[in-house]
C-alpha cells in the first residue's frame, strides 16, 4: 500500500509542476498560493484513494479493470469535491487548473496502471517444463510386414492431401511407408502423439510442418518417448531462407528490402524480446513460425535426436533422425534473445556462465560437433569454416568482438581477468591434450587471450601459445599479463588483427 501511495505522490508532484510552470509562462502567479492547492488536493487524493479502496492490496491479482475503475472513481470524487470546497475554503483559482492537474493525474496513472499489468502479462509466460521419464532399452514391438494394398493406397491418399507425388514418393522410398512399422501423422496438436502407443512403431512420419506445429520441444520430447531404441523421425519445415527469397522476389528493388525488414522485424525479433514474445504467440497462436536450419536441427538433438539427412523438397525441407538418447532436461522456456548466458570451462574447471550477444541462430550451441562433423573439423577460432549458424549480422559483431562487450559483465563479477586464456565451451575443452586441460584450470580466463599476440594457424600453435602464456603467467602473473596486454594493442592497432 505504502509503494502505490508514494507513486501517487509522485504522479501529483509531476502534474503539479507542469501546472504551476504553465501558469506563471501564462499569468506570471505566485507559486505559494498553487503549492498549497495542490498539496490539498493530493492528500484528498490519497484520502479518497484509500476510501475507494484503491491501495487496497489484495491477495488475488487484481484485474486491469478493478484498478482502472478505483482509478476513475477516486478522479471523479475529487473532481466533485473540488467544484464545491474550493470557494469555501476561499480560493478563487479557475478550475481550469484544478482540472488540468486532476486530468494529468488520472493519465499518468492510467498508463502506469495498464504497463504495470502488460508487464504481468508479459512476464506471465512460465510454460511448466516437459517431465522425461528415464525409461530402459526398448526394441520395436509391431510385426515387421508390408502393408496391404488397401493400407498403402489410404496412407498414399493421406500424404497426397498434404503434400505432393514426388514428396510421397521420396517418403515411400525412405520412410518405408509400405511397412506396417511405419506411422504417419498429420495434426499440429502435438497430444495426437501422445495416442500412440509405446514402442510399437519403427518410424513416425510427421506431415504438419513445424512452423505451425504447437509446442515444438514437447512435440519432439513425446515422439522420443514413443519411439524404440535408434526409431526414425521424419518433419517437415519451411525454411526462413525460402520466405526471404520469395519476399525480396515479389517486389520491386528497394521496396522488397523494406518488406523483408517489416517482415523481420515481426517474424524474427519481436517474438525474441522479452515483453514481446507471449503477446506475439498469443496473436498468432504459433502458425507461421519462422524457423532456421540451425533451430529445427538444433531442438531435434536437443530433445535426443540425430540428424541423419536433410532433403529439400521445394520450399519443404524434410529432416531424417533417429533416437539417439533421453533428451536434455528440458527448461521452463527458452526466449533466445540478443543476450545470452554460456557455459564455459573456467578455474578449476567450475563451469560459469558468459554474457554474449547472441550471434548464431536459436539452438546453435546443440549442434556444435554436427556442425564439425559436417564440414570436416574445425578451425582454431572453436568454429568452422562456413559455419550456417551464424547469423548476416553475427558475422559483423565478431569480426570486431562487438559479441563479446556483454563479458565486461564478467569481468565486474570477477569471472574473469582482463588478460588469459579464452573460457571455452565443453567441446571446445575436451579437444585440449590432457596437460593443457590442467594447466588451463589453475587460474582464471581472461577477456584478451594471447591467440592475438602470437597469431596461431593451427591448433598445434595455438596450444603452445598458450603453453608459452601460462607457464610465465604461473611465475610471473603482474609482468605477463601486463606485457601480453600491449602487445594485443600494437596488434590490432597496427597489424589490423581482427576477431575470426
Amino acid at each position: 500500500m505504502a509503494k502505490k501511495i508514494i507513486t501517487d505522490c509522485i504522479f501529483w508532484i509531476w502534474a503539479s509542476v507542469i501546472c504551476i510552470l504553465w501558469r506563471l509562462l501564462a499569468h506570471k502567479m505566485e507559486m505559494v498560493p498553487y503549492i498549497t492547492l495542490f498539496v490539498l488536493m493530493m492528500v484528498a487524493w490519497v484520502v479518497l484513494g484509500l476510501l475507494v479502496c484503491k491501495y487496497r492490496r489484495s491477495y488475488i491479482e487484481n484485474w486491469l479493470w478493478q484498478d482502472v475503475l478505483t482509478m476513475g472513481l477516486t478522479g471523479g470524487l475529487l473532481m466533485v469535491a473540488t467544484r464545491f470546497t474550493l470557494p469555501l475554503m476561499g480560493y478563487h483559482f479557475s478550475m481550469t487548473v484544478s482540472l488540468w492537474t486532476i486530468g494529468i493525474v488520472m493519465i499518468t496513472d492510467f498508463l502506469f496502471i495498464l504497463a504495470q499489468h502488460y508487464w504481468k502479462f508479459a512476464l506471465n509466460i512460465n510454460v511448466p517444463p516437459m517431465v522425461i521419464e528415464q525409461r530402459a532399452n526398448a526394441n520395436v514391438t509391431r510385426e515387421d510386414k508390408p502393408r496391404s494394398q488397401a493400407s498403402l493406397e489410404t496412407v498414399h491418399q493421406a500424404v497426397l492431401s498434404l503434400t505432393t507425388e514426388e514428396d510421397y514418393q521420396m517418403l515411400l522410398d525412405k520412410a518405408h511407408l509400405d511397412n506396417r512399422r511405419t506411422k504417419v501423422v498429420a495434426n499440429r496438436d502435438r497430444f495426437s502423439f501422445v495416442q500412440i502407443p509405446d514402442y510399437q512403431y519403427d518410424t513416425l512420419v510427421d506431415l504438419t510442418l513445424l512452423n505451425d506445429a504447437k509446442g515444438i520441444n514437447k512435440r519432439f520430447c513425446i515422439v522420443n518417448q514413443k519411439l524404440p531404441d535408434e526409431g526414425k523421425y521424419v518433419c517437415c519445415y519451411r525454411p526462413q531462407e525460402y520466405v526471404k527469397a520469395k519476399l525480396l522476389s515479389s517486389y520491386p528493388k528497394g521496396i522488397n528490402w523494406i518488406v523483408f525488414l517489416g517482415w523481420f522485424i515481426y517474424r524474427r525479433v519481436i517474438p525474441r524480446l522479452l515483453l514481446m514474445s507471449r503477446l506475439y504467440y498469443d496473436l498468432t497462436k504459433g502458425r507461421k513460425r519462422t524457423l532456421s536450419k540451425t533451430e529445427v536441427l538444433g531442438r531435434l538433438y536437443y530433445c535426443g535426436f540425430e540428424v541423419d539427412e536433410i532433403v529439400p523438397m521445394g520450399h519443404i525441407e524434410y529432416v531424417f533422425a533417429h533416437r539417439h538418447s533421453q533428451p536434455y532436461e528440458q527448461e521452463n522456456l527458452k526466449l533466445y534473445g540478443p543476450l545470452i548466458k554460456l557455459p564455459r570451462v573456467c578455474k578449476d574447471k567450475e563451469i560459469k556462465y558468459f554474457y554474449k550477444f547472441r550471434t548464431m541462430h536459436p539452438y546453435s550451441e546443440y549442434i556444435q560437433k554436427y556442425v564439425f562433423d559436417q564440414r570436416g573439423g574445425m578451425n582454431i577460432a572453436d568454429k568452422s569454416d562456413d559455419d550456417w549458424r551464424i547469423t548476416v549480422w553475427g558475422h559483423f559483431l565478431r569480426k570486431y568482438w562487438l559479441d563479446e562487450l556483454p563479458m565486461l559483465i564478467n569481468w565486474l563479477k570477477r569471472d574473469v581477468k582482463l588478460v588469459g586464456v579464452r573460457p571455452l565451451s565443453r567441446t571446445m575443452f575436451d579437444q585440449y591434450p590432457k596437460e593443457l586441460q590442467d594447466k588451463r584450470t589453475l587460474c582464471k580466463p581472461g577477456l584478451i587471450p594471447p591467440f592475438y599476440v602470437d597469431h596461431p594457424n593451427t591448433f598445434e600453435e595455438l596450444y603452445a601459445s598458450e603453453n608459452k602464456y601460462l607457464d610465465e603467467y604461473l611465475q610471473h602473473p603482474v609482468w605477463t599479463d601486463t606485457k601480453y596486454f600491449f602487445l594485443t594493442m600494437r596488434s590490432i592497432l597496427f597489424k589490423k588483427m581482427h576477431s575470426a
